[in-house]
């Protein structure tokens, strides 16, 4: 499964990208809004195994978004399933009552202001919502992560729920995008 835009190739995520993952997690600045601790190479690539996992358990997930002119790794966009009674993801846990899908987005610090996390959430946005039927999705979004705010409200997303109750390190709003009429 892969997507493309104009700058950038969506792909399922590979045991070889774990050197770009393992520069992402390792950077504070990135995770601070993803669950703010950095990871060990060790660990990072245990989350890329999660990654691959979470494909062949649900038929969907976060793709590596590749920069086409160098083959360079930026980061990861795409989907995540959460619980929503524990709101604990399905990389960590599976699902046991309701779910909702979140799309998210990870860049490393350096692609940072160039567009790459709208561009590509917007790629995976549309498979979603186009090619899946998906009918809703929300993005979970830290407090004071104003750019993932507009990349959210660029996606068409809007808040609809403040301080969302869960194992969130911060205060945590869920944006969201509902589609009233069947997808064509």
């Amino acid at each position: 499964m892969q997507l493309e835009t104009e700058r950038l190739l969506l792909r399922r995520p590979q045991a070889r990208d774990l050197d770009a993952y393992a520069e992402l997690f390792a950077d504070p600045e990135v995770v601070r809004y993803t669950g703010g601790v950095a990871k060990t190479r060790a660990e990072s690539e245990h989350a890329v195994q999660r990654m691959i996992d979470h494909w062949e358990d649900y038929g969907i997930g976060l793709f590596s978004v590749v920069r086409k002119e160098d083959d360079r790794v930026l980061g990861r966009v795409g989907f995540l399933l959460w619980d929503t009674e524990s709101w604990q993801h399905a990389m960590l846990r599976p699902p046991t009552g309701g779910t909702e899908t979140e799309i998210g987005w990870t860049l490393a610090r350096e692609h940072w202001g160039r567009g790459y996390a709208t561009e590509s959430a917007t790629a995976a946005r549309d498979w979603a919502l186009q090619e899946l039927g998906l009918r809703r999705l929300i993005s979970l979004i830290q407090r004071g992560n104003d750019a993932s705010v507009r990349v959210a409200e660029k996606l068409g997303e809007s808040l609809e729920r403040e301080d969302l109750r869960g194992p969130f390190r911060r205060p945590t709003d869920l944006y969201a995008l509902t589609l009233e009429t069947p997808a064509r």
